[in-house]
């Protein structure tokens, strides 16, 4: 019956994946159980860096900080797949080059899109 089979290779994954959230769950609950809570009114407060805030911590920000920040994340992690196509560039022959150019092509793209867009512009 095609319907019921279910593959004994995923077995093990279940169970690592059952003990893992059991052993986090447990960790938290012995926590809350064992640790000391004396809240008061002044360790209560909001707290950065020894310094009591001055203001609310929820000021907007311009939409722009949020754009370069995501497009940065975006670049950086894009760049990170060049480092292993660079270890390997000698055994995995022209195809990859070839991907590899593609790949850049897609990026300066991108970029060359955000650009023109104004997305990098700090004003």
């Amino acid at each position: 019956m095609p319907g019921a089979y279910v593959p004994e290779q995923y077995l093990p994954i279940l169970i690592f994946s059952v003990i893992a959230a059991a052993f986090g769950l447990g960790q938290l609950l012995i926590g809350s159980l064992l640790r000391p809570s004396h809240p008061y009114r002044d360790k209560l407060l909001p707290y950065e860096s020894g310094v009591q805030p001055f203001s609310d911590a929820r000021i907007p920000f311009p939409m722009r900080y949020y754009v370069i920040t995501m497009l940065f994340v975006i670049f950086d992690i894009e760049a990170v797949f060049l480092y292993p196509w660079a270890v390997v560039f000698h055994s995995i022959g022209l195809y990859a080059l070839v991907e590899m150019v593609l790949f850049i092509a897609i990026l300066l793209v991108g970029y060359v899109y955000a650009w023109k867009k104004g997305a990098l512009e700090w004003e």
